[in-house]
């Protein structure tokens, strides 16, 4: 079969129904909006497929911030401490020092207490070696499972995951079991607490560098954003003046069947065959932990149709997982990635040329592009809304973005911001990297919110003076 006709075939099964026009990604916008509404709704939100979440956070940086932090990044089974200082005069967030500590199997599925008891002592070493044990500093909360917040220093456990099963802990408030293990040993004592997403800590981050950023996005292992949206509209939660930061997660998107006519046939079996078939079914189409899968089952559907590798697949390119997210990275990049096809295809044992080289490139290119319009259309949706909201015929903001497939891929950047400019033509976004959401970030929304509470209580003061 000659190289044009494999071409041809390969458009038709893979390509074609991974394309979306322009169109199609306005009409998926509007469905996310709808989705978003709903999120936001007293009495549609536990329905909704894209849940919305308050956060409690009310304001983003303005660069009079300053002072000492920690930050605590809890996310699976190591956590981070970090004693973050952040500077007014030069609009600086140091990270002073951190430690890294392990969470032993046992612990992971123990008791609560041991395992906030396991925390607070890992705090307690890090305090003692930057002498730091008789001061009460404020302390940003990183705390990467699903919980309910309630206020910024108030979230409630959901359930857990990532193989955590701690007795007593479903349901309880995660500030109080840290301040209760730290009470418990009696030798030292923390400030203010906040609880910070690591979408949210992304925004604060990028948002103490440039007072226009508004909007968090990561697009990772995972993808989620988040945005300051006009309380008025945040019916969940009392108060119609100012804004509030929502958490949309966006993962959820299609979990109420919306992106059907946009599934392929891979996209399909990848949710299936995951842990948790039917839930993120948009998080599935774009985020790192599932691209390389999709690209995988495709090469497969291509090899047994005979458009690849002469019909012969491999043991490994027939194994799930195999074909990981970064080999599509690697064999996407300009100078070297027709090199790094060749090589990745030969670690899975298979027999190639060099039709089967550019075949398998096109696959990738096909398989990434699509991820970042899907993200494009999503954002194009919330900056849409943030100019609406405001009334304005042009709007200005800054996106800080995180996550290893934005960082890494060598189109995936260009391709989204390309695309949302083109959704959002009447905004004007400028795209910031964050550094370290989940730890300097966590140190701003901490931050922010002391200032805050500084602020009230001079106020009350100064109230009961008159």
């Amino acid at each position: 079969m000659s190289e044009s006709c494999i071409t041809l075939q390969l458009h038709h099964i893979c390509v074609s129904p991974f394309l979306l026009s322009q169109e199609k990604l306005q009409e998926i916008s509007a469905r996310l909006k709808k989705n978003m509404i709903q999120g936001l709704g007293k009495h549609t939100h536990h329905k909704a497929p894209v849940k919305m979440l308050p956060t409690f956070v009310r304001a983003t940086p303005d660069g009079t911030e300053k002072g000492d932090f920690l930050a605590l990044d809890l996310g699976g089974t190591n956590f981070r401490v970090l004693y973050v200082r952040v500077m007014e005069e030069e609009q600086k967030v140091l990270k002073m020092d951190s430690q890294i500590c392990a969470i032993p199997q046992d612990i992971m599925r123990g008791t609560g207490e041991q395992l906030f008891d396991h925390i607070a002592a890992c705090l307690a070493d890090f305090l003692d070696s930057q002498n730091l044990k008789g001061q009460t500093l404020p302390l940003g909360f990183t705390f990467s499972f699903p919980c309910e917040q309630i206020e910024i220093d108030k979230s409630i456990l959901i359930h857990w995951t990532k193989g955590f099963s701690c007795s007593e802990v479903e349901g309880k408030d995660v500030v109080k079991l840290l301040r209760d293990a730290i009470h418990r040993r009696a030798d030292y004592d923390i400030g203010s607490v906040a609880m910070v997403n690591d979408t949210v800590g992304t925004m604060m981050s990028c948002g103490y560098k440039d007072q226009s950023c508004e909007i968090g996005m990561i697009i990772g292992t995972g993808t989620n954003a988040c945005y300051m949206e006009e309380m008025k509209n945040v019916k969940r939660v009392e108060g119609e003046d100012g804004r509030m930061c929502i958490n949309t997660e966006w993962g959820g998107f299609g979990d109420d069947g919306s992106l059907e006519d946009i599934q392929t046939q891979f996209d399909v079996v990848v949710d299936k065959t995951s842990i948790n078939p039917g839930i993120h079914i948009f998080e599935k189409m774009i985020s790192g932990m599932y691209l390389g899968e999709i690209v995988r089952l495709l090469l497969v559907k291509l090899t047994e149709d005979k458009l690849l590798f002469k019909g012969k697949t491999s043991e490994a390119l027939l194994t799930p997982g195999r074909f990981e997210t970064r080999f599509i990275s690697e064999i996407e990049e300009q100078d070297r990635g027709l090199k790094n096809c060749q090589n990745i295809l030969t670690e899975l044992g298979l027999k190639w040329d060099s039709v089967d080289v550019r075949l398998v490139r096109l696959v990738c290119d096909t398989v990434s592009i699509r991820s970042a319009h899907l993200c494009a259309a999503a954002l194009a949706t919330i900056v849409n809304r943030i100019r609406e909201n405001r009334g304005l015929d042009y709007l200005k903001t800054t996106v800080g973005v995180d996550g290893t497939v934005y960082r890494k891929h060598p189109n995936f950047s260009d391709k989204l911001q390309a695309m949302v400019h083109r959704l959002a033509p009447n905004c004007s976004i400028t795209f910031l990297v964050s550094e370290d959401g989940s730890g300097k970030g966590a140190a701003m929304v901490t931050a922010v919110a002391h200032l805050v509470l500084l602020t009230l209580n001079c106020k009350l003061t100064q109230d009961q003076s008159m």
